[in-house]
């Protein structure tokens, strides 16, 4: 599966309904969130375990009639770094604690 980086938006994941379906993922709750246009939109929270940089971590996932979001919940604690160009690579790396 490949996402979207989204530095705007502050959950884990989101994922559209068929693929939230196909998972299988469990229901948790509905969430209210603020959109980048400022509206408000109500939706949908899973939860989902994910294999993240070599471990396994349980993380909710919003709902999203959308292509997958990254968010920034889910990079905390990591090093970002784009290349701004066509086909630029994107590296996720794990900060080192202090």
């Amino acid at each position: 599966m490949t996402a979207i980086v989204d530095t705007g938006y502050s959950a884990a994941l989101s994922l559209p309904p068929a693929l939230i379906a196909a998972l299988g993922l469990p229901w948790q709750c509905c969430d209210r969130g603020i959109l980048a246009d400022g509206s408000e939109a109500l939706f949908d929270v899973y939860e989902a375990r994910v294999l993240w940089d070599g471990k396994v971590r349980r993380i909710l996932v919003d709902e999203a009639d959308s292509d997958p979001l990254l968010g920034m919940a889910l990079l905390h604690g990591y090093e970002l770094k784009i290349q701004v160009r066509s086909r630029g690579k994107v590296t996720i790396k794990r900060l080192s604690r202090k």
